[in-house]
């Protein structure tokens, strides 16, 4: 179900490891990954500095957009969990500056809980 699920935008889980080499360039001396989902090819990272997303963009997936969010500029989040029909988590969050929120939907799998709760961490100030 893994790759249905990557094919209709859920994000799942990724290995924090090979993303830590993957992603070292991006990263302040200090910053540590925390929590990172993937949905299809793009990546959705928590570090404890701030929120990281990656799309890649185009056929091949070359191009690819990196977005740096400040958790003090996280105003507004929430969760919706995943129904009997709705097999879908969503999470939605508003940036200052922005009227539309950032929005990432998490399969049945993914625990929507534990992504909320890195948020409100980082973004509440107890990391």
């Amino acid at each position: 179900m893994g790759l249905f699920d990557g094919l209709i935008g859920n994000a799942s889980e990724v290995n924090l490891d090979k993303l830590q080499e993957e992603v070292n360039d991006l990263l302040i001396p200090n910053e540590t990954i925390k929590n990172a989902y993937k949905i299809i090819r793009d990546i959705f990272i928590f570090t404890n500095k701030r929120l990281i997303l990656i799309d890649k963009q185009g056929v091949t997936g070359k191009k690819t957009e990196y977005h740096s969010i400040p958790y003090k500029n996280i105003v507004h989040f929430s969760v919706e969990t995943a129904g009997t029909f709705d097999l879908d988590a969503e999470l939605k969050i508003w940036v200052s500056g922005s009227s539309l929120p950032i929005q990432k939907n998490f399969n049945k799998a993914t625990n929507i809980y534990k992504v909320q709760s890195v948020l409100a961490q980082y973004v509440l100030g107890s990391n």
